[in-house]
């Protein structure tokens, strides 16, 4: 990019708000063109707020990808939702973004899952929100590849009612649909500043928790159904190494003894999958190599902890 071309510079924070599993990591990923945000297909798996860098053009976009709003019941859930807002309301911008097939089942009494209840319930909590805390926010539909024009239509239309949103936006962000118009409109959106990150740069996320959340999202792809949120990993240590290779020391958090069972795995196992198929994701985002260790351990009041939630940059009440 030349000097010229970046005389008129731009740079803001657009937070991405939304239900559990809207598909917000995958949009910010998607839109920076590079992983960023850990993606599994469990709700909640965003724990915190993960900056992504966007460039278009003479703009830097800092796309904040929160956790999904939901109706919170443990501390933990509660700092994960207080999280949301706040990247909410420090942003320059607010892309509020909806799984519109499963809006479109509740709306329409179709053949709606449980799940889907739940996220037509969070999406009316977010709205409720925006207007308790004077907000606007910019609308986009997801996964509209799943629905007919006429749908989309009506759906379109009942939001636009609430006098919550700016722009409507149609996309498909695991299908690409949609993100060059998005792109634009956020770039075009950003106030007049200096970058606030180098040009190569696509995360504000430190070293160790980015290792951490890739182990994280192993984990939760390996064993989601027997530990659905009793765990964490906390990078203890990182060990650079003189021919360019790094030593990980990783722990990962239980709350029961029967959980640390499960992690471990017959014979170990299942501890070891896990620590190979982050290594290798790991190796190739660090590009170079890397010597990852895990271990178990059970902290039974992990998810009440401030000291380690505060590695996240979570603050409980």
């Amino acid at each position: 990019m030349t000097e010229q071309s970046l005389e008129n510079k731009a740079c803001g924070f657009t937070a991405i708000i939304g239900a559990p599993n809207a598909g917000k990591s995958t949009l910010v990923n998607a839109l920076v063109g590079a992983k960023v945000s850990i993606v599994t297909h469990k709700v909640q798996t965003t724990r915190f707020n993960v900056r992504g860098v966007l460039i278009e053009d003479a703009s830097q976009v800092v796309l904040v990808d929160t956790p999904g709003i939901f109706s919170p019941k443990r501390a933990l859930d509660r700092a994960m939702v207080q999280a949301a807002w706040n990247g909410a309301a420090e942003a320059d911008l607010i892309v509020h973004l909806i799984d519109a097939p499963a809006f479109a089942r509740v709306l329409n009494n179709a053949a709606a899952k449980p799940q889907d209840k739940k996220a037509f319930e969070d999406v009316g909590r977010i709205i409720e929100g925006l207007k308790k805390h004077e907000l606007r926010a910019d609308l986009a539909l997801n996964k509209i590849d799943q629905l007919e024009k006429e749908e989309l239509f009506i759906l379109a239309k009942h939001f636009e009612e609430t006098g919550c949103y700016n722009n409507t936006f149609m996309i498909s962000a695991s299908r690409g649909f949609g993100l060059k118009e998005l792109k634009t409109a956020l770039a075009e959106a950003m106030p007049a500043g200096p970058w606030h990150y180098p040009e190569d740069q696509i995360a504000d996320l430190p070293s160790r928790l980015l290792a951490a959340e890739i182990t994280r999202e192993k984990l939760m792809l390996r064993v989601h159904e027997e530990l659905p949120y009793a765990a964490s990993v906390e990078t203890e240590t990182w060990e650079e190494h003189r021919n360019g290779s790094v030593r990980i020391g990783q722990v990962i958090f239980v709350q029961r003894e029967s959980q640390r069972k499960i992690v471990l795995g017959k014979g170990g196992q299942v501890i070891k999958a896990i620590g190979a198929a982050a290594r290798h994701e790991l190796s190739e985002m660090l590009d170079r190599q890397v010597h990852l260790f895990l271990h178990v351990k059970v902290r039974e009041n992990w998810s009440h902890d401030r000291a380690h939630l505060a590695l996240f940059g979570l603050e409980i009440e």
